[in-house]
Order: structure tokens, then sequence, then C-alpha cells
């Protein structure tokens, strides 16, 4: 089940606007899931792998970072990055009081950027992170790599990447998780772009079962 949410009082600024997925059964976790630059909690990525998590027993916070509510279209202000951090934290404050058991953070592009570096200089604020074509760098600029940060990341990361994401490379991407000191896995989707197949009315609609799939197997891996 499915529903908006918007928790906002005095401890948590800025806000958290989106969509709370109520599993029917639930298994005591629960998963945080934004958006990249050009989107929304809307995005039919985040929806259908909002509906696969949900199915498995996961309560699901699909939200909207501090800059999309701020305004509706365009990208993140470069000096709000850190908004954006405290949003993802608050969104865990949230679930914190509601779930019982282990919380993961989820995001597309910029918004699992976000959550690297938050979770870099937060290492205990959830039990893992799935990063949804992280954007090592901008197109058509290898040099200018988004990695100063990963050395510092202790949450062990699941990974999901395109192989024509034109924002890094497979090899690119799997030389980088080399220096995150954490449990790192990388999931390539054979094809894809940045969209990972989810972009206007075109699903790739087996992918996000198979990404909930795997996430359940990464991290299960990790209690044993």
């Amino acid at each position: 089940m499915e529903s908006a949410v918007t928790f906002s009082d005095e401890s948590l600024s800025p806000a958290i606007r989106g969509f709370i997925h109520s599993p029917e059964n639930p298994n005591g976790d629960a998963l945080i899931l934004t958006h990249g630059a050009g989107s929304n909690s809307n995005a039919p990525l985040l929806v259908a792998l909002s509906e696969s998590f949900a199915g498995r027993g996961y309560v699901v916070l699909r939200c909207d970072l501090p800059f999309r509510q701020e305004r509706r279209t365009g990208p993140p202000f470069p000096g709000n990055a850190e908004r954006d951090r405290a949003g993802l934290r608050n969104g865990v404050t949230v679930l914190r009081k509601n779930v019982a058991g282990r919380i993961f953070l989820g995001g597309h592009s910029y918004g699992g950027r976000q959550a690297t570096m938050l979770c870099a200089a937060e290492p205990d604020l959830v039990s893992g992170l799935l990063l949804l074509s992280y954007p090592l760098h901008p197109p058509r600029k290898p040099e200018q790599l988004r990695i100063q940060h990963l050395p510092n990341l202790r949450t062990p990361s699941l990974f999901v990447h395109g192989t024509r994401d034109p924002f890094g490379t497979v090899e690119e991407i799997t030389k980088a998780l080399q220096l995150i000191p954490a449990k790192t896995e990388l999931i390539r989707v054979e094809g894809a772009g940045h969209d990972l197949g989810f972009k206007g009315k075109t699903e790739n609609k087996e992918l996000p079962g198979k990404i909930a799939v795997r996430t359940l197997e990464f991290f299960e891996d990790r209690r044993s």
C-alpha cells in the first residue's frame, strides 16, 4: 500500500516529503529511496523498486530531496548539497521511530552520491547502501572524478550500473569500488544507460525484482 506523507516539525529541518510503501508482511527492515538531479520521487525506476521491495517485506520511504521540494524543476544548486544530505539524515530519523529492524539508504545518481557522502561522514547511520547509476564523473569528463570520499565509506554498498552509462564505464566503476574499505558488489545492467532502462514509458520490467532479490542476498550475507 502506498500513501503520500510529509514529516515536518521543529526537529526536522528540512522536512521529509514523499510516499510510504507499507508491506503486507513486514520483515522489520526499511529502505529510503531518492532521486537524481533531474528527477523526483515519482521517477518510474523508484516507483517500481519501491513496489518490489515492499512486496518483499520492506517499509519503503520514497522521498523528494530538499532541493526538489523547493522547486519543481531544475538541478540542485552546488552549494546546497549539504542540505540535501540533511534531508536524507532526517528520513533515517523518521523511519527509526517506526521500524525496529535495519534501515538501508538508496538513491539514483545524485541522490546516491549524496547518500555515499553522508555515510562516509556518518558510518553508523544505516546498515547498507543501494546505489543506482552512481555518477562517477560528468559525461565526457572522466578526469573530474567524484571519488574523494570513497576511502572513508565504511557502509556495505551494492552498486547497480548500466554498461552504457556516460557518467562512468563499468571498468571505471569497478576501479572506484576498490577504494571503498567496506564490502561492495556491482550489478551490471547490459545495454542500459544512466536511466537503467527506465526512460519515459520504457521500463525494464524485470530489473526491479532482480535488484530487490540481490539486495536481500547481499545484505543477508552480512548477517551470516
